[in-house]
């Protein structure tokens, strides 16, 4: 069997709009381990970019949630993040939770997180607000 060359690489993806799917989708095609994280509510998912992945419906914004949530990001090596800036921070789930503050002694959870935040917007262009997402 071939060996890819992203096996052995955990990558938890938030599903979002297309340019944070489609990241993990190649990331899978690599080889690597892609759990992309579905709202509670969503039953299945008909979006062609889950393909090759593992999928697991948590809520965040509840306390079980969250702590799942981090749980499993204190092992992966790669989050991708499609949600406006703020939209992780404001449900503990920032940087600096996994990475720890710069400048200061506070060690984060996993520092060796690799942290990609990726929007179909720019925070300062002509259109910042128009970044969708369920968890605004």
């Amino acid at each position: 069997m071939t060996q890819h060359p992203l096996s052995g690489i955990t990558v938890v993806e938030f599903a979002g709009l297309a340019p944070g799917p489609f990241a993990g989708l190649v990331l899978a095609d690599w080889g690597a381990t892609v759990i992309r994280i579905d709202r509670k509510d969503q039953r299945f998912s008909t979006d062609v970019l889950s393909r090759g992945k593992f999928s697991l419906a948590i809520d965040p914004k509840v306390p079980a949630g969250l702590d799942t949530l981090k749980r499993l990001l204190t092992k992966a090596d790669v989050l991708i993040d499609p949600f406006r800036p703020g939209t992780m921070e404001r449900l503990g789930l920032g940087p600096q939770v996994f990475l720890g503050n710069p400048g200061s002694h506070e060690s984060g959870i996993n520092h060796r997180l690799i942290y990609a935040r990726i929007c179909g917007f720019s925070p300062s262009g002509l259109y910042p607000s128009s970044a969708f997402g369920y968890l605004r």
